[in-house]
């Protein structure tokens, strides 16, 4: 790790907003979560992790929208409805028979962080499941309409859940 002096990092942020979380925090040896809090104010809001379950259940509501899971080797995206879920054999089980599937290890869930931000000239808003090791477990993009904006009705559920969840 580079170890970067975080108001280096800050700088970088309030001059590129809509960098890549993953690919800044490689870039300046930092985690994912230490680039989110350096970001420019208004950006992100972080709340606990103990908000996994609920958070997941609320989202399984929401409609369509794009899952992404950002590894070194990959971008994984599924576009679809998202699960609901069930706490089952130290899992948060998605429960759905067909489309994405799994099992998520809800308890190191140590954030859920909501960002609202320009990516590529538009308008993004996401929600990112941040482990215990200041890693993103994976990120939830609200959905667009046929123009291409972000659907009211998913803001309008993330705005709840960020309060809920208190992210500041």
């Amino acid at each position: 790790m580079l170890n970067t002096d975080m108001s280096d990092l800050k700088t970088f942020l309030a001059e590129n907003p809509g960098a890549v979380v993953e690919d800044v925090a490689r870039d300046h040896g930092v985690t994912p979560r230490a680039v989110l809090e350096a970001m420019p104010a208004g950006l992100v809001r972080i709340g606990g992790g103990e908000h996994f379950v609920m958070a997941m259940q609320d989202i399984a509501e929401w409609g369509e929208l794009t899952l992404i899971v950002h590894t070194a080797d990959g971008i994984f995206e599924t576009t679809a409805r998202v699960s609901p879920g069930a706490i089952g054999h130290g899992y948060y089980n998605l429960t759905q028979p067909k489309g994405l599937h799994g099992h998520l290890r809800h308890t190191r869930c140590g954030g859920v962080a909501f960002v609202q931000r320009a990516f590529r000239g538009n308008a993004s808003a996401f929600v990112a499941f941040l482990n215990t090791d200041g890693g993103i477990m994976f990120k939830v993009f609200v959905g667009r309409d046929d123009s291409r904006a972000l659907k009211s009705d998913q803001m309008a559920r993330f705005e709840a859940l960020a309060g809920f969840c208190g992210a500041a």
